[in-house]
């Protein structure tokens, strides 16, 4: 079995459509739509944040050889890598903003830019934990290696930013976010953020805990809190990563020939 679109198409549609049915409520309260406040819905996105989990355990279950929830969560028992790696995964992101700031910051640029975005409520705190699980299981966990066995690295990566991007866009509506320039460029930031996810998943041999990890590192330096009010840092952000995706498309080819085996292609091949 050569899993691909056929596998993957479902899964997205689905994560979406558990997403935006679990947000529209919010969307149509905070628009007047629906009489009340939007906050009585806020229960709901529990199930848009986790709707890639959900989407791939449903899928799963109608895949040759497919079993459903044991086979989604499985990879999250296997953590054996190298401690470096799970640094590598956690600070990446944080680093290339770092670096943005402070390219901006030493041409001259004179917004209102900080260094450093933590989630400071508790409800955000919780969002950091929750949103990578919820998020990777679906992502990287089932799309990812199903895409890579069809396309390669390199164009499942950005099959996946497209997919992974557009799920975000009832969420950037419910963050306050409107219709324009700067919600195609949110989409977009997932373009080389997707690659940069690839590249640490790939080099740890498809390990789910660490694009988790990955995820964790991103929240806890979130140059989107910022938004729609502040787009400097985001910008600053967005620019970073596309210069460390470029940089990691040039300097390490084995990873985007698909040279480096994977323990989900061993897994896939016992199922199938």
């Amino acid at each position: 079995m050569n899993p691909g679109p056929l596998n993957t198409l479902p899964f997205f549609l689905t994560a979406w459509t558990i997403s935006t049915l679990a947000l529209l409520p919010i969307l149509l309260a905070q628009r007047g739509v629906i009489a009340g406040p939007a906050e009585r819905f806020i229960g709901l996105t529990l199930f848009a944040v986790f709707s890639p989990m959900l989407a791939a355990m449903l899928v799963s279950r109608f895949e040759r050889g497919g079993q459903g929830i044991g086979a989604v969560l499985r990879p999250l028992r296997d953590w054996r890598v190298s401690p470096m790696w799970y640094a590598i995964a956690f600070l990446i992101s944080p680093l290339a903003f770092f670096l943005g700031v402070a390219v901006y910051k030493l041409t001259g640029g004179s917004g209102d830019v900080k260094w450093f975005y933590p989630p400071q409520t508790p409800d955000r705190i919780a969002a950091m934990i929750m949103i990578p699980i919820g998020e990777e299981i679906g992502w990287r966990g089932f799309a990812l290696p199903r895409l890579q066995r069809r396309y390669g690295p390199l164009n499942a990566s950005l099959t996946l930013a497209l997919g992974w991007g557009l799920w975000h866009i009832p969420m950037f509506l419910f963050a306050g976010a409107s219709v324009g320039w700067l919600m195609v460029a949110m989409v977009l930031f997932f373009v080389p953020g997707s690659v940069m996810y690839s590249w640490v998943f790939n080099r740890t041999r498809g390990l789910l805990p660490v694009a988790i990890i990955m995820h964790v590192g991103i929240h806890s330096n979130n140059s989107m809190l910022t938004l729609p009010k502040n787009v400097v840092p985001f910008l600053c952000h967005f620019a970073a990563l596309s210069v460390l995706a470029v940089v990691l498309l040039i300097a390490d080819r084995k990873v985007w020939r698909g040279e480096l085996p994977l323990d989900t292609d061993r897994e896939a091949q016992r199922n199938a």
